[in-house]
């Protein structure tokens, strides 16, 4: 008897349509979810973020920050009603949308153009750690906020060759411990970095292309990385902060434009330059499905704390997909 085929892979719950612009950065915001009013932030290439409604599946306002140049990076902070957007406009924003407002409070000029996103580190606290691109290509700038204080500068040895950092993921052990940074650099590595010490910890190859993104589960002390090649590596880190390469995953097609790990540490999903968004088991890396709804390059993932996932696309849409719900 013929193995019974695998069932065809689901389609999206919902699906997010008018923002006219391939869609590069998509972000949940969870203070609003506490409320019973969920919602997710979209940044397109036309230089514009969309508030979007889940109840009402309709962009609720249109953040226009950024001279009509490419949002990249989203990200809400902990404490109060305030957004971050980073634009290929060298600009950082922040909005304050508490009690229906939408303004640019204050903004943070960068010094590269490139598609590196930029990472915070924020607990309930009123100061924060925020990492951004750095100058001269191949550094990353550490400012305390929300003063832009200068912290650091960290810059590889001239002999590295590391090339630009793609992706960056600023994270502590808990909230005693010393601040560290992730990045992934264009040269295919991993490096470590002590803020503090203004060091590398540790340094692995992981992908012969540029790093496009990572992401870490602290936890576990295990992180993943993809590039523009056709492999997804797993490495963790020891207790004497060494990076180790755990295994490899190969795709079927090159290029991954982002990572991220569902918040439980079970799932993780990747968005496919192939139009394919890949979910995989966190723990042993089984593949668990291929959703192939998209007509162009997917350029961004991100889950809600409900499991949720959502995928944008150069096909200017944003599909909502529900799977793998959580125990």
């Amino acid at each position: 008897m013929a193995a019974p085929c695998p069932p065809p892979p689901p389609d999206p719950q919902f699906v997010l349509r008018g923002t006219q612009s391939p869609v590069h950065a998509l972000h949940f915001w969870e203070g609003a979810q506490a409320q019973g009013h969920p919602v997710l932030f979209s940044g397109s290439q036309s230089g514009l973020v969309h508030v979007w409604s889940l109840q009402t599946r309709r962009a609720v306002t249109t953040l226009d920050g950024h001279r009509g140049q490419c949002v990249t990076w989203l990200q809400t902070l902990p404490q109060g009603h305030q957004l971050l957007s980073q634009g290929r406009d060298l600009k950082l924003c922040l909005w304050d949308l508490a009690e229906g407002r939408n303004a640019v409070v204050d903004s943070v000029r960068l010094e590269s153009v490139g598609f590196c996103r930029s990472s915070i580190l924020a607990g309930g606290q009123p100061r924060w750690m925020l990492a951004v691109p750095g100058k001269g290509g191949d550094e990353v700038q550490i400012l305390e906020m929300p003063s832009k204080t200068s912290v650091c500068a960290l810059k590889p040895k001239a002999d590295a060759k590391l090339g630009m950092p793609m992706c960056l993921r600023l994270w502590q052990a808990d909230c005693n411990s010393r601040p560290l940074l992730l990045a992934g650099y264009e040269d295919g590595s991993v490096a470590l970095w002590d803020v503090s010490e203004q060091k590398v910890c540790s340094h692995i190859a992981c992908h012969e292309e540029p790093v496009m993104d990572l992401d870490f589960d602290s936890q576990k002390a295990r992180g993943i990385s993809g590039s523009a090649g056709k492999a997804l590596a797993v490495w963790s880190l020891d207790g004497q902060q060494a990076l180790q390469v755990r295994g490899t995953h190969e795709l079927t097609n090159p290029g991954i434009a982002e990572i991220t790990i569902r918040p439980d540490r079970k799932i993780l999903a990747t968005a496919g330059w192939d139009h394919r968004i890949r979910m995989f088991h966190w723990r042993t890396m089984q593949p668990l499905a291929v959703l192939a709804f998209h007509s162009a390059a997917i350029q961004c993932v991100a889950f809600a704390a409900d499991g949720l996932l959502a995928a944008g696309s150069k096909d200017q849409r944003i599909s909502l997909w529900s799977l793998y719900p959580r125990a």
